[in-house]
Order: structure tokens, then C-alpha cells, then sequence
């Protein structure tokens, strides 16, 4: 049947590996260079792991070379890049200040970020294509590590009240990784049909602001999605709230 999906090749392609092991590498970069204390490098290299796992499914996809190696092998560059990093990066920068809730609160992430992608790969087959159930890793670990990112931009001394935003951050980040909040997935986006001149013209300004200040736009980006979930929840909630009042009949009656 033309509507079934096909099956997954055996085989081992090199393009799309290349851009998963790009992806794990500066995911192991980042914890190194969090270990020497330079957390600007940590922060560039977990965004380019980012980029990179953005790239590795759509050049599969584009050149037919998926394969169920590979599926596996993004899946563990993810737990890597987006699961063990972010949670090291924060925790050398301000969760160390706190002891042993700094450490836990830095496990409970990468222990989320586990979770998330084995109940990613299980229900990939069934899922809706347009919504992810709960944050996804490469969002979370954006939104933990561009608040990094920005501290030491700005110089930020991460001790204090600081080293508990960047626990609460972390954790809620770890929260929304497991929890059943939809989020947009962008994946039905058609790149390959017209697009009217001010979506174009929105990417251009996208880019320039990104290039006057990147650490502070993204970090902005990516904690704006990771808000959006909740949002749209609240909003569903009352929408569903308010149809329900209005189909239940009068008292007294």
C-alpha cells in the first residue's frame, strides 16, 4: 500500500552520520570548555549541536538515506549534546554554588532529558506530526545554556539569587521536558512552497538581530517557545472552559 511507511534501511550512510557526529561533538566540546571555564565557547557549541541535529533528519531524508542506525545513533547524540552538556554547563557556571540541590537539580535534567527522548522514540510512530508532547531536549537545553551564555556575556557573577533563577530554570525546563504540554513542532512547514515577501523579509530581520546581540536573542527565542506551551495549555483550558459553562443548562430549570 502507497500510504504505509517504509521501512527503515539497515544500512550505514555517511552524509547524514557526518552532521549527528558534528552535532555529538560539540556537545562533548561544550563540556569541556565548561570544565575550563569558558562558557561563552560552551554556549556557541551546544547551539551548533543544535544546528546540527536540525540538519542531520532533513539531509536524511532529502538524499533517502534514513536508516535505523541512524535513528539511533541521533538519539544518543542527543542525549549527549542536549541532556548531559547543558546540565554540566550549568552546573559548572552556578548550580556548584549550591551544593548538593545544585548537583540534583543538574541530574534531574539530564534524567528528563533521558525520558523525553525514549518517549520520543517510542511514540514516534503514533504521534501527531504537528504538536510534541513536552518540551523538546534541543529547546530545554537552549534555554538552560543561553541563560549561560548570557551570564557570561554580561559578566553576571552566578552566586546568590542568580545560582537559584538558574535552578529554577533548569528544573523547569526538566519539568516540561516530561510533562504531556504540546508544543508546535514546525514540522508541517512546507520550505519548498512560495512564501509571500514579508515572511522573507522576517527571516532577514531574524537574522540581523541575531547577529547584533546572539547570545541574548536566542536565549529570548528559545524561552519564549519553551512559555509558549504553557500558554497555549491555559488558553485551551479556558477555551474548553467556557464552551463547557455555555452547554451546561441554567439552575433551576
Amino acid at each position: 500500500m502507497s500510504g504505509e511507511p517504509r521501512p527503515r534501511r539497515r544500512g550505514i550512510y555517511l552524509l547524514p552520520n557526518l552532521f549527528t557526529t558534528a552535532g555529538l561533538f560539540a556537545g562533548f566540546y561544550a563540556i569541556v570548555a565548561a570544565m575550563n571555564g569558558r562558557f561563552g565557547a560552551a554556549g556557541v557549541a551546544v547551539f551548533v549541536a543544535l544546528l546540527m541535529d536540525g540538519l542531520d533528519g532533513r539531509i536524511a531524508r532529502l538524499t533517502n538515506t534514513q536508516s535505523d542506525f541512524g535513528k539511533e545513533y541521533d538519539s544518543l547524540s542527543d542525549m549527549v549534546a542536549f541532556g548531559l552538556a547543558p546540565a554540566l554547563v550549568v552546573y559548572q557556571w552556578a548550580l556548584v554554588h549550591l551544593g548538593k540541590i545544585g548537583w540534583l537539580g543538574a541530574f534531574l535534567f539530564t534524567s528528563a532529558a533521558a525520558l523525553r527522548l525514549a518517549r520520543f522514540n517510542v511514540r514516534q510512530a503514533t504521534s501527531e506530526r504537528r504538536y510534541f508532547q513536552g518540551l523538546a531536549s534541543p529547546a530545554a537545553a537552549a534555554v538552560v545554556v543561553g541563560l549561560v551564555w548570557v551570564g557570561d556575556a554580561y559578566g553576571w557573577q552566578p552566586t546568590g539569587a542568580l545560582a537559584v533563577v538558574a535552578w529554577t530554570v533548569t528544573v523547569a525546563c526538566a519539568w516540561l521536558m516530561v510533562s504531556s504540554i504540546r508544543y508546535r513542532s514546525f514540522k508541517d512547514l512546507d520550505l519548498k512552497g512560495r512564501v509571500p515577501f514579508v515572511a522573507v523579509l522576517a527571516v532577514v530581520l531574524l537574522f540581523v538581530l541575531i547577529s547584533v546581540d546572539p547570545p541574548r536573542v536566542l536565549f529570548l527565542l528559545f524561552a519564549g517557545y519553551a512559555l509558549s506551551g504553557p500558554v497555549m495549555a491555559v488558553a485551551r483550558w479556558r477555551r474548553l472552559h467556557r464552551a463547557a459553562s455555555l452547554d451546561r443548562p441554567p439552575e433551576g430549570r
